[in-house]
């Protein structure tokens, strides 16, 4: 199970003040607004950073860090990974999971016989859908609905699921 679970991306600076645009990779960018602590992965390992600001613009949230105060500072971190440590998470909710903790699982159907293992997850808008690469390297798509995915252990590594006709 990962420690880390990534936030957001850094892409460029903003401004004179050390500011930065970070892409969100999260559900709810306004969680940037409650963020303690980041850590940003760069060439040089993971730094811990204290956010001082959070603002919106277009699809973008523009973040404000204690520790920069030039875009010459924030300059080595751009295109760089901004993550936040497992118990900074956001609450799930019954059934909902992180993808960085589906890619992996063993997927195996309602006959428990080895499918293959999940290896991505798209999300769609209407629901997510599970990418399974089965034994023989071929890949199926599976909708993440309640008429096909059974159960999902994470513990134990493991996704049941019904394949609907049709879909292999």
């Amino acid at each position: 199970m990962e420690e880390f679970l990534q936030v957001g991306i850094i892409t460029k600076t903003h401004g004179v003040h050390g500011e930065v645009k970070v892409f969100p990779t999260t559900d709810d960018p306004k969680r940037f607004k409650r963020l303690k602590e980041v850590w940003v992965e760069g060439k040089n390992g993971r730094q811990k950073l204290e956010p001082e600001s959070a603002k919106f613009f277009k699809n973008m949230v523009i973040l404000k860090f204690k520790e920069f105060g030039t875009p010459e500072q924030v300059q080595p971190y751009l295109q760089c990974k901004l993550l936040v440590s497992r118990e900074h998470a956001v609450r799930l909710q019954k059934d909902e999971y992180f993808i960085a903790d589906l890619i992996g699982l063993k997927v195996y159907d309602d006959s428990k016989v080895l499918l293959g293992e999940l290896i991505d997850v798209m999300q769609t808008g209407a629901n997510d859908v599970y990418v399974i690469r089965l034994a023989d390297g071929s890949e199926v798509l599976l909708p993440a609905i309640k008429e096909c995915i059974l159960e999902i252990n994470i513990a134990e590594g493991y996704a049941l699921v019904h394949v609907m006709e049709g879909l292999l």
